[in-house]
């Protein structure tokens, strides 16, 4: 009995140990980028002429789900490198330690869901003012969402469902992107366009994320419409799910984003059929933010999913997001939300959810 208390006790000190040194390197990564990002700054402000930027962001949040133990994480820290001089050719990378620590009632500090993602590695060439030249890994051009999706950047904690489930959120390809100004009743509009397509599909599965191969397709918007500031935006896109006989998908999307009065108001929507022409999955959102005062903004958003895969089921549901965002300062954000409708979904359960972001 004593040999089994010992043995007992040895094992829950290999893990404490084993949990803080584990909790010590993810803290020394962060302070490791911080310092960098520090550096990065110091060199700009005594004006370093490398043409090289180091900036990144970081969020942590809370996740309080009405069935189940509320859990504490560090969501994501991500680290960007540029590089651009006076010449044609640009660079830049980003890094992204996902999920790398969290806490829960149940399991307390685990590391289980941490991975490493090269969100973005790419070289832009300006061929003209009109049109550049894009190659490596970057982030689809469908819709808008996907694009500016960083923590920091976006109102909500949690992210719409129709832009996690229905298409490939980044590619390794070639893509021509650029922008046309035109004039148009004595205001200035401009018709921005993106071609791609894939080079070389995704090697490594994240988690339980769908992958898909050839993929190909544009992205196309009008800005500044109707004299309100509205921009309207067109996805295309062709792909196929990498499995065996996987389905091939034909996509079509809409967006839009618009500023009335100090309201934000946003939405998209995508719509996949298969290649025999059947209906492949559907999901669309709109969203809005409303000054409140003070840097505080009311946000809303409704949302729909149908016939989408997560993991291996096939899911369909509705979802409203209600909730209070504090811009502390234009680098800080300050977010609460809570999460309702008629389906839990594996990256957001509903429930209360919070999160500060951070861009450093």
């Amino acid at each position: 009995m004593i040999q089994l208390k010992v043995k007992e006790i040895c094992a829950r000190l290999h893990c404490l140990i084993a949990g803080t040194l584990k909790l010590a390197s993810y803290a020394g990564s962060v302070a490791l980028l911080a310092t960098l990002c520090k550096a990065a700054h110091a060199d700009e402000a005594t004006g370093d002429t490398s043409g090289f930027k180091l900036g990144g962001y970081s969020s942590a949040g809370i996740i309080a789900p009405r069935q189940g133990s509320t859990q504490l994480q560090l969501d994501d820290v991500s680290l960007m490198l540029s590089w651009e001089n006076d010449g044609r050719l640009k660079f830049f990378s980003e890094l992204e330690l996902e999920r790398p620590l969290a806490w829960n009632e149940d399991k307390h500090f685990n590391t289980k869901n941490f991975y490493f993602d090269l969100e973005r590695l790419y070289l832009d060439y300006n061929l003209s003012d009109k049109v550049n030249i894009r190659t490596g890994r970057f982030l689809t051009p469908a819709g808008r969402w996907n694009l500016l999706h960083a923590a920091p950047l976006v109102w909500t904690a949690t992210r719409p469902l129709a832009t996690s489930y229905l298409f490939p959120t980044a590619i390794n390809g070639l893509m021509l992107h650029g922008s046309v100004p035109y004039e148009t009743q004595n205001q200035n509009q401009a018709i921005e366009y993106s071609f791609f397509v894939e080079a070389l599909k995704d090697q490594i599965r994240d988690n339980s994320e769908i992958m898909y191969k050839n993929v190909a397709g544009a992205h196309f918007t009008l800005t500044n419409q109707l004299n309100l500031g509205l921009n309207l935006g067109l996805s295309l896109a062709t792909f196929t799910e990498d499995k065996p006989a996987g389905p091939d998908y034909r996509m079509v999307g809409l967006d839009f984003i618009t500023h009335i009065k100090g309201w934000e108001l946003s939405g998209e929507g995508f719509q996949r059929f298969t290649s025999s022409g059947s209906d492949g999955g559907s999901g669309a959102f709109l969203q809005s933010a409303a000054p409140l005062g003070n840097n505080w903004y009311l946000l809303t958003r409704l949302e729909t999913l149908q016939q989408a895969r997560q993991g291996t089921a096939q899911v369909s549901g509705e979802r409203w997001v209600a909730g209070l965002t504090k811009r502390i300062t234009p680098q800080q954000l300050l977010k609460m939300e809570f999460v309702g409708g008629s389906a839990d979904f594996t990256d957001t359960p509903r429930g209360f959810v919070g999160s500060f972001a951070v861009l450093f």
